[in-house]
This record gives C-alpha cells, structure tokens and sequence, in this order.
C-alpha cells in the first residue's frame, strides 16, 4: 500500500494504472475506520483493479457548534487496517492540499437536504458535495461505495454523479452492526457508558415500525410506534424519526416502491443516525 498526500502524485499513479486498463474502485471516509469502512473495502476489493480509501476530516461538512475538533482519528491505526484490507492507495491529503488558502467555489445542494440530518444540519450536504465533487475529480473512479447508514448522503451522491455527468458507478452498501443492533459509525467511541446501553434501541425502534408494517398498518402508524417505542427507552434528544420515499427524499404515496424510515438521536457529544429502507 502506498500512502499520498497530493494531489498531483495521486493522478500520476491512478493515470499509469488507467493506462493498463485498470478498473479503480474508491471509498472516501474521514478515517477512524471500523468494521462498516473495512466492508466497503472488502466490495471494491472483490470488484476492481485498483482500490483506492482517502482520509480526510473535511472542515466544510461540519458546523460551528458540531465535532470538528472532537472527530476521531487515528492515523497509525487507520494505515495498519487499510493495509491489512488490500488497499493500494491511501490518500491523505491536508486542509491546505485540498483547498488551499481560499475555497472559492462550492457545491450547493438544492434537492434531498431539507429534510432528516440537512434540516437540522444547514450547509453540512454542501461540503459533503463540495469535497466529493473535488476527489471524483482527482481519482475519476470506476467505482465509488457508500454505506447505507448514512442514506441521505447516497442519495446526494447519486445527484452528484447524474448532475455532473461522473461516468462513475455508486454502489451502496448494507449497514455493518454491532452484535446488539448498533449501526457502527467512528463516533460510537465517544459515547457515555449509559448512553452506549441504550443506543441499540435506536435501531430496535426501526425493527418495530417494520413489524408493524408487515402488519398490515400504515406507514404513519408504524412510524408513530416505532417513535413512541424510542422516546420510552432512550434518555437522548430524539433530532427526527421520519419516513420518506426514498430515494427522492420526499413525501410517502401510494405509487413509492421504495421507503426510508430514518431517526437521528442527539447525546451529550454524539449524533448518532440509523435507518431502514424497505422494498414495497
């Protein structure tokens, strides 16, 4: 494995391995990997050439009052998993080798980012398009894999890839979880131990708004169950519990093959987000 951290080294190595006809397969993160990172890993190793992870905490996708400086990391551990998982490439870019001394463009999101973490995270879909848009350009990826946890973002990153016409495909990925239902995500690190023990019933409350669909109750009702399930055994700020169509993000009808139904829940230091996406 090879570790980069500029730009232009990195389009000189991704160009000779074009060059011999490679597929090149990308997972973009913010480091702190774990187990749902090395799962993304594992499928665009089984499906590419080339696969290539970047590291990079992006200052853009974050808001004043949010984690920035408190987001995990932890280089010497992310570069023994990387390597352990077959990665080839490793970008590591730094603030100033990504923007410079002044950002002076960015990508605004105009659809999918006002409802569940974009109405209560205004701009963070702007950075995470701004920043995505920027390594597409300097990879230019076969393929690029996303895990489903964080299903809004996919669906952003589909209207990146069709709206600047990226001849890349977006492969999502199911969610990895703990053995008692908690999506993993880097900032379960930073969890009280109480708030750890009652975390899970965040993805138990989505398991209840899908049995109550099969059922036979509606959408609505199976939402209100499943909320009503959560707020009785979670001490945490209940952010949204939604179901929308998916992946448009929009208003549930009749004529939708596809729902998320989606909750966030705030603690004391950590936003943790989890979802269930059913094929009607």
């Amino acid at each position: 494995m090879k570790i980069i951290s500029q730009i232009n080294e990195l389009r000189e190595v991704l160009d000779l391995e074009r060059e011999k006809k490679h597929s090149i397969g990308f997972v973009p993160t913010m480091g702190y990997l774990h187990e749902g990172h090395l799962s993304l890993i594992q499928e665009a190793r089984e499906k590419n050439h080339v696969v290539v992870i970047s590291i990079f905490v992006n200052p853009l996708q974050f808001g004043p009052n949010e984690d920035f400086d408190k987001y995990p990391r932890d280089m010497e551990r992310d570069e023994e998993l990387a390597r352990n998982a077959g990665v080839d490439y490793l970008f590591y870019p730094t603030v100033q080798e990504m923007y410079g001394d002044k950002q002076t463009l960015t990508v605004k999101v105009h659809e999918r980012t006002d409802v569940l973490c974009g109405k209560s995270r205004p701009g963070h879909f702007d950075g995470v398009a701004t920043v995505l848009t920027k390594l597409f350009t300097i990879v230019h990826p076969t393929r690029t894999y996303f895990g489903l946890k964080d299903a809004q973002q996919v669906a952003v990153v589909e209207g990146i890839i069709h709206d600047f016409n990226f001849p890349i495909e977006l492969v999502g990925v199911e969610i990895k979880r703990e053995e008692d239902g908690l999506a993993l995500s880097s900032r379960n690190i930073n969890l009280t131990e109480q708030e750890r023990e009652e975390a899970p019933f965040i993805y138990k409350s989505l398991c209840k708004v899908k049995a109550q669909l099969q059922k036979g109750a509606s959408p609505a009702e199976a939402l209100e169950k499943g909320k009503e399930y959560l707020q009785s055994h979670i001490n945490g700020q209940i952010d949204y519990f939604e179901g929308l169509s998916y992946p448009d993000l929009s208003e549930i009808t009749e004529y939708d093959q596809k729902i998320i139904f989606a909750v966030a829940v705030q603690y004391t230091s950590v936003r943790l987000i989890d979802n269930i996406i059913i094929n009607l």
